[in-house]
Formats: structure tokens, C-alpha cells, sequence
């Protein structure tokens, strides 16, 4: 067997040289381009497109066991009466659910999604949907969504997931959909209200001189659009007399420095000092966090800029949920007011809380002279370094629950208007974090 045999011979010279060794080719290159008319038959499967450990799966499988009579309750399409039948509930929160743990918080977005992706395609299962329906449902139920969150949390309890030993308590403020511009002072608002009436008043004179169906509807939808403006700055009204009780409340009867204002945008936001150390329109979003499971027990949307007072509301919301109380509640330095700390200690549940420090008490631990027992016995305990090292699975749990709700999921701005869509958009964040909770601590692939 000769050598030419087992090896090729290494050919030397350029590209070019090669190519001028070849022979020459004859006639027109032939090749295959691109036919986008041709109709294909393709046969689609749905149920194949997802793998059996799919997250998709996990979250419809637990959506099938939670009792929705709620979502139900609202649908007008019964029986054999007239009307198209609505999209099924089931479907649509399996698909805010999984929107959610991805960080999807546009309706339009997810309706493009159901389109595009197989996850939602399989969770969608050929309903049609579109982005208004989406967006209605997705702030539409927060009563519906508050008890499916009650209902979440006694499955967890029941399967010995969830013990309500040590709950830490944390808020963070979520930016609003309002600008620092819509903020307006009282002259201002009253001006701005004198104003939207009398364009709907001009509205109303005009629609009645037109004729015409498409005239018709153009004018209805001017009046419609100029009522809305003039109930936005009319609530606006109400809520900056809100907002001058709650200074005077805060500054005992003092003046405070600057005028009230409020939104002609989102009336019921507040303008709060954020994580940055800047000032934006924001609400305060409350979550109380069971330390040992990591699962949400409480979730509260307030407008106040503090967290000063917030402790208790939570507790009493969380007895709600759960029917028992924490026996160990954590939070911060803002929340432990000396009347707080006393209704928490009253109820039977030891606080962990750091006292104040002020420069001219040299042992912030020490009770002084008009501390009630309770008082005093939060500051000698959180002296202790078996108090100091419970205390630090506050930060460890409740901070890092926020951080994962603001990164992840989507709190980390408000598209929605009003505390009541508020509070819904934080109760869907709120479920699909217990959710994601629920499938790891039963071990279920996600």
C-alpha cells in the first residue's frame, strides 16, 4: 500500500489558485431561495410543545386545584340565553400567573405572547384573547384575588409547608403612574375642576347641533373623555383634604412647611422619599414574609410615606388569612413606635425591633422612666445576643422577598391608576411568588 494511499496530499496556494485548478463551471449557478407563498400543512400539537417538568404545567396544575367561584360569579353568559361565552378564568389567571414569574406586566405584551410562545400558547389552549380582556381581568377581581391568596396559603398550611412561627415584616415604595407635574395646590385643582366642566357642558351643547352616526359617536366619546377629566381633578380635591388631615395629624397642629398638593393623574398616590434618596410619586407596599418557608403571609398597598404604624393593620390582616398570629413578629426601626410595640406585645407575639438611639442616651437597651412593661421589655430583650441574632433574619428574608418581587417580577413600577388596581397588581405578584414557594418546598419541578 503506497503512502498516497492513506494520505491526501497537502495542496498548496491561495484560495484563488485552487479555484483556477478546477474546471470551469457552464451555465447558471443554481440554488434555493426563500418560497414564503407556499402553503405548508403542518400538524400542531399543542400538549408536545412543553416539556412534562414545564413550569407552565406546575402553575396550571395548581391553578386546577383552587376553587375560582368567584371568577365565576361575574360571568352574564349562562345557560341558553343569548350572548358569546366568555373566556374561561381559569385560563386567563394561569396566564397572569405565568406572566408574572417572568416579569411580564403589560397586557399588551402577554397577548402577543399567547400568539408567539409556546408556553402561553399551551396555557391559552386556542382561546382567544386580546390585550382589553387581559388588561380588564387583570384589575378587575381584587376581592377574587385577595381570597384566592387566603386560599393558597391554607393548601400550604394543610401540607405542612407553611408554620406561622416568625413572620418579618418590610415595605417598599413602588413609583406610580403619575408625574411630579400632576401634582397641583388647591386654587390650581379648583380652577383646573371649573374648567373640565365647562368644556363638558360645551361637549353637550355641540353634540346636540351634529347629526350623523360616525358625528355621533366622535361627540360621545368627547363627553365621556372630558367627564373622566373633570371626576380625576374632582377626586383630586377629595384626596388633598386627605392629605391636609394627615399633616396635621403628623405636625400636631403646626404648619408645614410647603402647600398640600394632589394628582390630577392619580389622586390617591403620594409623593415619598425612594430607595435613591429622591422624591416620586409612590406607594407604600406592605409584605409580611414567614421566615422558615419564605411564603407571603400578608400583602397591604397604603399611601402613607412612613412605615410608622403599619405593624399591627398587618398582623390583624394576617390573623385573617391564617387564623393564628405569628408568635415572633421582625421589622425595622420604623415601625417600632412605642404604641405599636405595645399592641404587638399585648397580643401575646414577642417583637424584635431596634430601639431608637437618640446622642443623649448612652444604653438604648436601658427602659426608662416612662416606659410601659411592654416598653421596657422589648428594649432589655433586644439587648440580648439571642435577640440581635433573630433579628438579622429579617433583613435575610423579608428584604430579599422585596428585592425578588421589584427585580423579577413586576413591582418595580405601577402601570396601573388607584389603590384598588394597585392592590391587584400586587396580589398577582403576591400569588405567583407563593406559587414558585409552593412547587419548590413540595419538590416539584419548576
Amino acid at each position: 500500500m503506497g503512502e498516497g494511499t492513506l494520505w491526501r496530499e497537502e495542496r498548496n496556494g491561495s484560495p484563488a489558485d485552487q479555484a483556477a485548478e478546477r474546471p470551469q463551471a457552464v451555465g447558471v449557478p443554481r440554488f434555493v431561495t426563500a418560497e414564503r407563498r407556499q402553503m405548508e400543512l403542518r400538524p400542531c400539537d399543542l400538549d408536545s410543545l412543553l416539556a412534562p417538568t414545564h413550569r407552565a404545567r406546575a402553575i396550571w396544575d395548581i391553578v386546577e386545584r383552587l376553587d375560582l367561584a368567584a371568577f365565576y360569579a361575574s360571568i352574564r353568559a349562562r345557560g341558553a340565553e343569548p350572548g358569546r361565552p366568555a373566556t374561561d378564568p381559569k385560563v386567563l389567571i394561569a396566564l397572569w400567573l405565568y406572566a408574572t414569574t417572568e416579569g411580564i406586566g403589560s397586557a399588551r405584551e402577554l397577548a402577543r405572547l399567547c400568539d408567539e410562545h409556546d408556553a402561553y400558547r399551551w396555557l391559552r389552549g386556542g382561546v382567544p384573547v386580546n390585550y382589553h380582556t387581559l388588561s380588564d381581568f387583570r384589575t378587575g377581581y381584587a376581592q377574587a384575588l385577595d381570597e384566592l391568596l387566603t386560599q393558597v396559603l391554607a393548601a400550604l398550611t394543610k401540607a405542612g409547608l407553611l408554620q406561622l412561627k416568625r413572620v418579618a415584616q418590610d415595605g417598599m415604595r413602588v413609583r406610580a403612574s403619575a408625574g411630579k407635574s400632576s401634582f397641583r395646590r388647591q386654587p390650581r385643582l379648583e380652577q383646573c375642576l371649573d374648567l373640565a366642566r365647562e368644556y363638558v357642558a360645551e361637549v353637550k351643547a355641540a353634540g346636540a347641533r351634529e347629526e350623523g352616526g360616525r358625528q355621533a359617536r366622535e361627540r360621545a366619546a368627547r363627553e365621556r373623555a372630558a367627564r373622566e377629566r373633570a371626576a380625576r381633578v374632582d377626586h383630586a380635591l377629595e384626596e388633598l383634604e386627605k392629605v391636609k388631615a394627615m399633616r396635621a395629624q403628623q405636625w400636631g397642629g403646626k404648619r408645614s412647611q410647603g402647600e398640600p398638593r394632589a394628582s390630577t393623574t392619580d389622586a390617591e398616590a403620594r409623593t415619598m422619599r425612594m430607595g435613591d434618596g429622591g422624591y416620586r410619586p409612590a406607594y407604600n407596599v406592605q409584605l409580611a414574609t414567614e421566615v422558615a418557608s419564605r411564603v407571603i403571609v400578608g400583602v397591604q398597598v397604603t399611601n402613607a410615606g412612613t412605615d410608622g404604624g403599619q405593624a399591627e393593620p398587618m398582623l390583624t390582616e394576617i390573623a385573617r388569612r391564617t387564623g393564628q398570629r405569628p408568635a415572633e413578629y421582625l421589622v425595622d426601626g420604623g415601625y417600632a413606635t412605642e404604641v405599636s410595640v405595645e399592641q404587638v406585645s399585648r397580643q401575646g407575639i414577642t417583637l424584635y425591633a431596634p430601639p431608637p438611639h437618640p446622642k443623649a442616651i448612652a444604653d438604648p437597651h436601658a427602659p426608662r422612666p416612662h416606659d410601659s412593661p411592654e416598653v421596657a421589655a422589648w428594649r432589655q430583650r433586644m439587648g440580648t445576643t439571642e435577640a440581635q441574632a433573630i433579628y438579622r433574619d429579617r433583613a435575610a428574608t423579608a428584604e430579599t422577598v422585596n428585592a425578588d418581587l421589584k427585580t423579577w417580577r413586576t413591582l418595580d413600577r405601577f402601570l396601573v391608576r388607584g389603590m384598588r388596581k394597585t392592590l391587584s397588581v400586587a396580589l398577582w405578584n403576591v400569588l405567583a411568588y407563593n406559587i414558585l414557594r409552593w412547587i419548590t418546598l413540595a419538590g416539584a419541578p419548576a
